[in-house]
Formats: C-alpha cells, sequence, structure tokens
C-alpha cells in the first residue's frame, strides 16, 4: 500500500480494515447471485402479467399486496447493483470489474423494464382514487412512497418513452458516468519518483511540507491538462443529455428536477444559495487574508489552501485512536449513535486502505435494509481524515436507522441525507478540541474545521455556481475545454477570494470533481447540511445549558429513523427549526464566523 506517508508515518497508521462483501454475495460468479437474477426477472414478468393494466381496478388491499411484491423485486435488484456497484470502488483498474459492473446494470435494466408500468400507473390515478384505496392500514403503510412517486406526475412521459430512456440508460449517460470513472481511476501522477493516484496527489495538497504542495499541484494540473479534452466531451455529453430529458419533462430549469428529488423548494435553496454568496466576503475572503498572514505573505499560492499552519505538527493518528475518538464523541452524544457506529468496526463493513485503482472519495453506501450499509474511505492518517470516518459514519447509523422503514421508503432526500454524517462530524471535532489543552494545538483544530467547514459550504456553494452557469450556457451550444476551464476560475475567484494567487495549472481542476458528472446539483447539499447542522448544534448546546440532552438525542434519533417519510418542515419542527425562514441560513453561517471571530482574538 502507499499512501504518499514516509514510511514510519505509514506504519504508525495501524492495520485498516478491508470490507467483506459476502454478507450480500459470495462472488461474482456466485449460484446466489445467479439465483436472485433469475428469480428477479421471473417474478418481474409474472408481476407485469398481473397487474399491468389493471391499477385502477385494484381495490386497496390488493394495491398494497402489489406494492409489496414490487418492494422485494426491487429490493432484490437494489442487492445486486450494490453488490456490483461494490467491488466496482474497490478497485476500477480491473477491467474484470468493470465488465461485471456493466453486465450487471445491463441485466437489472433489462428486469426492471418490465415493473415500469408500476409507478407510471400509479401517476395516473385521480387523488381521489387514491385517497380511498390509502382508508386500508396496508397500504397507508406505504403513503409516502407514494406521495413521493406521484410528485413526478407533471414531468412524466408517454409509457414507451418512459421505457424508452429506462432501457437507454445503461449505453447512455451511464457508459459516459463509467468512461470517466475509469478515466481518473486509470490517470498516474508522477510525484516525488513515484506514480500517484489522484487521491494520493491531492492528499499532499495538505502536506506540511511546501515543496510537496506544489509539486503534487503542478502534476495534478499537467495530467489533467492533458486529458482536458476528454474530460471536457464528457461534461458536454451528459450536459446536453439532461438537457433533452430535462426538456422532454417539462422541466423550468436544469436543477429543477434535483430540487424535486430532494425535496425541497426552490425559493429555500435560493435563500441558501444567496446567504453564502453574500457572505463570501466575511467567510473565505477574511480566513484566508488570515491564513496569509499566518504564513507570512500577502497571497497564498492555490495549493496552500489546505495546507497545515506553519506550526502544526499536522501528527499521523493511528486508525485505532481515530475510532476510538469518534465512537467517544458519539457515545457523549448518544449511548445509542455509539453502539450502532461501533458495529461498523465490529464487523467488515469498512475499507480503509487507499490503493491504485480504489475510488478516490469516500462514501456510505446503504445497499439495502435486509443487508446493512458498506463504508468506502482512503485513510491517510491526517485529523481531515478522522472528520471524514465521523461524517461517513454518520450516514451509516442514519442508513441503519432509516433502513426500519423498508426497502422503498428508507431512502432521504440528499439534502436531509447530510445531516447525520455532518452533525456526527460537528460531535467529533467537539470531542477532539475537548482534548486538546496546547494553545498552538487548538488554534490548528480550530483552523482546520474553519477550512473544512469553508470546504463544505462556500466551495460546494461555487461548485453549484459552477454547474448552474454550465448547464445554462449548454443550451446555447457546446462548450470549449477553454470556456469550462474559465468558468472555473470565475466561480473559485469570486468564492475563494483575493488571498489567492491563482496559475494557469489550476484550471483544469474541474476535472477530477466526480459529483459533476454522478449527480449533477447534487454538491448545494453539502452546504445545506452543514448550515442546517450547525444551527441544530446550536438548538443541542441550548438544551444542554436547560433541560439537558436526552430529550434531544431521542428527538434527533427519531428524526433519522424517519428517513424521507416526513417533509423537512415536520422533521424539524420538534427541534423549533424552519428552513424557509430567512434567518434561518444566517444563523448556521454565524457558526463559520464565530470561529474565525475567535481565531482573529487568538491574533
Amino acid at each position: 500500500m502507499d499512501t504518499s506517508l514516509p514510511a514510519a508515518a505509514a506504519d504508525a497508521l495501524g492495520a485498516l480494515p478491508n470490507w467483506d462483501l459476502s454478507d450480500l454475495y459470495p462472488g461474482p460468479d456466485s449460484a446466489e447471485l445467479r439465483t436472485d437474477l433469475e428469480h428477479a426477472e421471473r417474478d418481474a414478468r409474472a408481476f407485469s402479467q398481473r397487474y399491468e393494466g389493471r391499477l385502477k381496478g385494484l381495490s386497496g388491499a390488493d394495491l398494497a399486496r402489489a406494492v409489496a411484491e414490487y418492494e422485494q423485486i426491487d429490493e432484490t435488484m437494489s442487492r445486486i447493483m450494490s453488490y456490483a456497484g461494490l467491488i466496482y470502488a474497490g478497485d476500477r483498474s480491473d477491467p474484470e470489474n468493470g465488465r461485471f459492473y456493466q453486465s450487471m446494470q445491463e441485466k437489472v435494466t433489462s428486469i426492471s423494464v418490465h415493473l415500469l408500468f408500476f409507478t407510471l400507473e400509479i401517476n395516473r390515478l385521480d387523488d381521489a382514487e387514491l385517497e380511498a384505496k390509502l382508508s386500508v392500514p396496508d397500504l397507508a403503510r406505504y403513503a409516502s412512497w407514494l406521495r413521493d412517486t406521484r410528485l413526478y406526475r407533471p414531468h412524466q412521459l408517454s409509457d414507451e418513452l418512459e421505457k424508452l430512456l429506462h432501457e437507454k440508460y445503461v449505453s447512455g449517460r451511464a457508459s459516459w458516468t463509467r468512461l470517466f470513472d475509469e478515466t481518473l481511476s486509470a490517470l498516474r501522477f508522477p510525484i516525488g519518483g513515484k506514480e500517484l493516484t489522484s487521491a494520493e496527489a491531492l492528499n499532499l495538497l495538505s502536506n506540511p511540507d511546501p515543496a510537496k504542495r506544489k509539486e503534487a499541484a503542478l502534476a495534478l494540473g499537467d495530467v489533467l491538462g492533458k486529458n482536458l479534452r476528454l474530460f471536457a466531451h464528457i461534461m458536454n455529453t451528459i450536459v446536453k443529455d439532461k438537457e433533452i430529458e430535462d426538456k422532454w419533462r417539462h422541466y423550468a430549469q436544469p436543477w429543477s428536477s434535483r430540487h424535486l428529488a430532494n425535496q425541497v423548494e426552490d425559493e429555500v435553496v435560493d435563500a441558501l444559495v444567496e446567504a453564502v454568496r453574500s457572505s463570501y466576503p466575511d467567510l473565505s475572503h477574511r480566513y484566508y487574508a488570515l491564513k496569509a498572514k499566518w504564513f507570512g505573505q500577502e497571497k497564498l499560492d492555490y495549493w496552500d489552501r489546505n495546507a497545515p499552519l506553519p506550526d502544526d505538527d499536522d501528527r499521523v493518528i493511528p486508525w485505532d485512536q481515530a475510532r476510538e475518538l469518534v465512537l467517544d464523541s458519539y457515545g457523549r452524544f448518544s449511548p445509542q449513535l455509539a453502539d450502532l457506529g461501533r458495529t461498523f468496526f465490529e464487523k467488515p463493513w469498512i475499507d480503509v486502505p487507499p490503493r491504485p485503482g480504489k475510488d478516490p472519495g469516500a462514501f456510505a453506501h446503504p445497499t439495502v435494509p435486509s443487508a446493512h450499509p458498506y463504508l468506502l474511505l482512503n485513510y491517510m492518517g491526517r485529523t481531515r481524515d478522522v472528520m471524514t470516518l465521523a461524517h461517513e459514519l454518520g450516514h451509516g447509523v442514519h442508513q441503519v436507522l432509516a433502513g426500519k422503514q423498508g426497502h422503498l421508503q428508507s431512502s432521504t432526500p440528499l439534502t436531509l441525507a447530510e445531516t447525520a454524517s455532518v452533525f456526527g462530524e460537528m460531535l467529533t471535532f467537539r470531542g477532539l478540541l475537548e482534548r486538546t489543552t496546547d494553545p498552538k494545538r487548538r488554534k490548528a483544530l480550530l483552523a482546520g474545521k474553519v477550512e473544512d467547514m469553508l470546504n463544505t459550504v462556500v466551495r460546494q456553494i461555487a461548485f453549484y455556481e459552477f454547474e448552474r452557469r454550465v448547464h445554462t450556457e449548454r443550451r446555447e451550444g457546446e462548450l470549449s475545454a477553454e470556456r469550462l476551464c474559465q468558468i472555473w476560475m470565475d466561480v473559485q475567484t469570486e468564492s475563494l477570494g483575493p488571498a489567492f494567487r491563482f496559475e494557469d495549472s489550476y484550471k483544469p481542476y474541474w476535472t477530477y470533481v466526480g459529483h459533476f458528472v454522478h449527480v449533477p446539483f447534487y454538491v448545494y447539499a453539502y452546504a445545506f447540511g452543514d448550515c442546517l447542522v450547525n444551527s441544530l448544534y446550536a438548538a443541542y448546546e441550548e438544551a444542554a445549558r436547560h433541560n439537558g440532552t436526552d430529550a434531544f438525542a431521542r428527538k434527533y434519533l427519531e428524526m433519522l429513523s424517519a428517513a424521507g417519510t416526513l417533509h423537512h418542515k415536520e422533521l424539524l419542527a420538534p427541534f423549533g427549526l424552519d428552513l424557509s425562514d430567512p434567518a434561518f441560513w444566517q444563523k448556521g453561517l454565524g457558526v463559520v464566523r464565530g470561529f474565525i471571530d475567535e481565531l482573529e482574538r487568538l491574533e
């Protein structure tokens, strides 16, 4: 394993766990997987023959049985795709993994064509008809899934067009996404006499040695720049593909479908974006000017954005210590939350070591409620890696709790899906800060937290603005690679401020941001979640000062367990929070301001 750390530091990490995917299937060629594929196809065909064209005449009880059958078939297919996706994420450089993932995607898509009619027919039911059927308790159990399904009624196409789009997905958008993933995973960056992956190269941007940061930054810019035409073509194609479908489905704006999927109103997102962009001078611009002063410079080079402070030893944190820190922080808030989190470490549910071909990021995959989530990280022992562990573990425990809602109702809109992860980060940061008494170390921790929050709020809103401009301009014609780079530089300069020196080598950095390709307009969910959690954590501290935190922790776990069955107004009402209040976002941003104020006082 090449972690891009000195050998002694790599040894200091300790044993890093790998996941075991056999809880899903014993192997890609296993009889269990073949049997599930066969049963899913058989059951899907039988389901279609039994129900297609007949939903309107079903009683509430019969429709409930149909939904339960649909849920079971869909969960089987989701298990198969979860397994294939996790194998692929573990090593994208192995062509056999890519072949397996593609073949599973094609087979599952072919099977799911037989189920496509179901949601289309549900959306053609009159409101009064469905309301009468919902009087049956067995169907009422699926009320939130039916509600969310029917959100798409205005954008539904004919059955034939829906089937065409569904079947063509594997040879269209999914194929371009795979090309992006495999291209990025295959790239190697020559740094320090080694050929590093993108994850290892990006990690060096937070190395204490400025020469290593510069070398890594220039290598990233050089290699990404040499592949710029391919990445630009992928981006143009995916954005155009989305524009075509959006036009047929009558979405007003390129981001409208994402807001609908997130179950959040346009005005709420607009208020968030406006609050963050108007706060750039008081947040990122102010902080990075302060950081430049700490470095004894008028301006920072762009590769110093995530550099540790000059007097920060940035010590390596062993894996065992990181695990205990996170679990202890979770446990002080809620023993139940810590117990759920501990299961991930006691069982092989986490894949941690960086390695060539592995997905360079971090994620928590919920798989299906009949199994359990898996976490992927690239742990290199930095404080930021500990925060990433806390973040992904938050997702994991949320997914376990939400699984009680069943397969169809266990997912959470992206905006609320970040709540548990960011809250877990905040708990861990507070725990780490309380353990640290050395003034220089506390300053470094506080600065690191501010930078993480700026990366989550300011940087992600800048990403969102990049996407908005790209998708809007693409409607007028294909964008050149140079134009994509110019838009990138414009939003980066606006968001990060005058404290930075940007070079041409930074222009192609947009190419490695996978969210632009995988889930367009996903990125604002991070800022949404961070500001939400800041307000939520303030409510937690208020409870701690007055009537204790037990009731708060109970309500918090109930909120996570509800998954997406409740609207954000209902979920947050018990905490006295309302996202439609214009002051809400400023309250969340006030936490970041407060940390920067404290750093200025330390000067």
